[in-house]
């Protein structure tokens, strides 16, 4: 299915680190980028201020929107009730059904490496995408939800829908310093430039209705923790770097 260029493409979290990346690598390929976030969205003029939570406010940034990307989220374990549930999946739901309702035809949805959290501290490795799941903890629970959403959309409604389990992508100086401390997480480590190829990639692919789970990452230091070789095959995309490349790049603080 070949996407239109002229219709926005729609980045929820989109002011967040893969975010800006995500923006910043569709827009260097000519795309038209639509941010979503609840702070301005940095390198696109076309972006709205809202809420995930907010179903009026999701619904109106996907008017015209062929294709999502959807990378809002709590980016990591933090308090079920006031952050996880709404954001996570309150917003998952909203956003998924706004997309629905527009017409959107190809959904990138992001997951997380830390769904198969044990297996990449303990192998067996690779970890690949039909190992099974391992979930770290209450946060890794919500994007096992945001699988099923994606396949059920994509079964039910024929949509293309990519489900992600990133690699880290690291938001602050202290958690560059973790994985710089850490004797796997640089094998695990996803850098901003890689993100920001593999997004304008995963939007020029041609792909048919169907879901596929990828991992995505950057070249493991050591020892290879992700099988990457399907994300290769379905997108023709190769990571470039490796850890430490890019680490230190436009941090939050």
């Amino acid at each position: 299915m070949t996407i239109n260029r002229s219709a926005p493409v729609l980045i929820t979290g989109s002011a967040g680190r893969l975010g800006r990346s995500a923006v910043s690598g569709l827009t260097q390929a000519g795309w038209q980028v639509r941010g979503f976030d609840r702070v301005p969205t940095p390198g696109t003029k076309d972006f709205i201020v809202g809420d995930l939570t907010d179903a009026q406010a999701i619904t109106k940034a996907m008017t015209g929107v062929q294709t999502l990307i959807h990378l809002g989220a709590t980016p990591d374990d933090d308090d079920f009730m006031s952050s996880l549930l709404p954001a996570n999946l309150v917003g998952l739901h909203h956003t998924l059904e706004a997309a629905r309702e527009a017409g959107v035809k190809r959904m990138i949805l992001a997951s997380s490496g830390q769904v198969n959290w044990w297996q990449q501290l303990e192998g067996p490795w690779p970890v690949r995408t039909d190992d099974p799941i391992s979930p770290r903890h209450w946060y890794a629970v919500t994007k096992v939800a945001a699988e099923a959403a994606g396949l059920a959309f994509a079964r039910q409604f024929g949509m293309t829908v990519l489900l992600l389990r990133l690699g880290w992508c690291p938001r602050t100086r202290e958690q560059v310093a973790e994985i710089a401390a850490s004797p796997w997480a640089k094998d695990v480590y996803f850098s901003p430039s890689d993100a920001a190829r593999f997004f304008a990639q995963a939007m020029t692919a041609e792909l048919g209705p169907g879901c596929w789970t990828l991992f995505v990452s950057s070249r493991p230091v050591q020892k290879v923790v992700f099988d990457l070789e399907p994300t290769k095959k379905l997108l023709g995309w190769e990571p470039l770097d490796q850890w430490p490349a890019g680490a230190e790049q436009d941090l939050n603080s």
